[in-house]
């Protein structure tokens, strides 16, 4: 998961090094980073469960020397088309690990307050991986050149594979006759690809032009047919009964309104610090790392603990309104900054994400039975990249058109930027209200344990904890 995080953030630091190395036109570099997006998201739902009826430990060392290769040869690339290929089989190699990811650790973990544990340490390499990302692809590109983004990968790679073999318990699988549907992996595949496709270019089309219309409108079409050809399969690829839990449901749900809300945090800071405030690179990389490391610490630390104690459903909604205040503030941000009193409190605030990431990752696998732990974990993985890219288009594009609306009526620019922003705020507040409204309402608390598997029950003289009001 380190490894599959780093890689998504340090080729951006690299982008500029590789265009003029490579030859790259502007159109085209944009496939260094769309080629792994397609590939990665498109293919989680169909790993994970592939990973349920052949055995996740195959799955995941499949994707794992799959993607260690893909990154060698990304390395070596000497050409845009090299590159583009190596980087489209780093994403199936991602999807294949990432996808049974989350399925192999909650058999390994069984017990609530371990697994509790487990997922925070799996969490915390979701942030460690990002800040680290952005860190070593300047430096790397700086000191080496920009192949060492992907060389990187190769010691990590084979020492989780060493790992792996002898750490992982085999697993038969249940057979790939009780999930044979090739039909149904074709319409799954083919609409998540085609959905993504749509979102990822929507900068260059558009959202109102007919290449985005008609991409979605066929990506939906196809995942529409998905459904209804699980309803009445025989042997259905994602058996719909999976959605019938309400923690699994609610959980993703939530998710992907979270994640498509924090793009504005995570991305538009970033830009805000750089154009309007005048900030570098560095400082940027400085002035963003208190949110990563409360992030880190809190996700590692303290959300164990609590969701032992008050529940996974008490700790999200925690969790939400913190970063619902993150967002609040960031409204109100000012042209002309201070770091200290109107930024740092938002990166304190981020702390949240660390509470939210591992309650939703516990109440995501806790619904789903153990022989369809890898269909939820790729499930959930894939509603995480779907969140991202909706994020990225809806809010993107947004703050560009407010932008041009307010630079149009003679604001300066600094001015009309900040204004762009402060709408791709105001809009990821709202989707966050929505998140929080569903998690309060969908995700309601069980009885019995906090934090305890839905169906399972509590040692006999276990005390029960009493569960916080939110």
């Amino acid at each position: 998961m380190l490894m599959t995080i780093l890689d998504g953030s340090i080729v951006t630091v690299a982008m500029p090094a590789i265009q003029s190395d490579l030859g790259f036109t502007p159109v085209g570099l944009s496939w260094v980073v769309n080629a792994y997006l397609i590939a990665f998201g498109s293919l989680l739902l169909l790993a994970g469960r592939l990973g349920d009826l052949i055995g996740r430990k195959r799955m995941f060392l499949a994707g794992t020397g799959i993607f260690t290769a893909a990154s060698l040869l990304a390395g070596v690339a000497t050409s845009p088309g090299v590159l583009i290929a190596a980087r489209f089989l780093q994403g199936v190699g991602s999807a294949m690990s990432s996808a049974v990811g989350l399925g192999i650790l909650v058999t390994l973990f069984t017990v609530p307050r371990e697994r509790a544990r487990a997922i925070a340490v799996f969490s915390f390499t979701g942030a460690a991986g990002a800040s680290l990302g952005q860190v070593l692809g300047g430096v790397l590109t700086d000191a080496l050149a920009w192949n060492w983004i992907f060389f990187i990968n190769l010691p990590i790679g084979l020492a989780t594979l060493l790992v792996a073999l002898h750490a992982l318990p085999s697993d038969r699988g249940l057979g790939l006759g009780a999930g044979a549907d090739v039909l149904g992996a074709l319409l799954v595949t083919g609409g998540l690809m085609t959905g993504i496709y749509a979102v990822v270019k929507i900068e260059e089309y558009g959202a109102g032009s007919a290449h985005t219309l008609g991409l979605g409108a066929l990506a939906v079409a196809l995942l529409a047919g998905f459904l209804v050809r699980q309803a009445k399969a025989e042997n259905p690829l994602m058996p719909l009964r999976i959605l019938r839990s309400r923690s699994v449901s609610g959980a993703n749900a939530v998710q992907m309104l979270m994640v498509a809300a924090l793009f504005s945090f995570q991305i538009l800071v970033a830009l805000y610090l750089q154009k309007v405030l005048g900030y570098g690179a560095a400082e940027t990389g400085l002035a963003m790392l208190p949110a990563a490391a409360v992030i880190g610490a809190v996700s590692l630390t303290v959300s164990a603990p609590l969701i032992a104690r008050f529940g996974e459903r008490n700790v999200l909604l925690t969790g939400l309104v913190l970063l619902l205040g993150v967002l609040g503030l960031l409204t109100r941000v000012p042209v002309h900054a201070s770091y200290v009193t109107d930024l740092l409190p938002v990166m304190l605030l981020a702390a949240g994400f660390g509470l939210a990431l591992p309650a939703l990752t516990s109440l995501a696998m806790s619904g789903a039975e153990e022989k369809d732990a890898g269909l939820a974990s790729g499930l959930f993985n894939t509603t995480q990249q779907i969140g991202m890219a909706l994020g990225i288009a809806v809010l993107s594009t947004l703050a560009a058109t407010r932008t041009e609306s307010l630079t149009a009526a003679g604001r300066p620019a600094a001015e009309a930027l900040t204004g762009g922003y402060h709408l791709a705020f105001a809009v990821g507040a709202g989707l966050l209200l929505v998140a929080l409204a569903i998690a309060s309402t969908v995700l309601r608390h069980r009885g019995g344990r906090p934090g305890a598997r839905p169906g399972t029950v509590a040692p006999e003289g276990a005390k029960v904890p009493a569960t916080m009001t939110p």
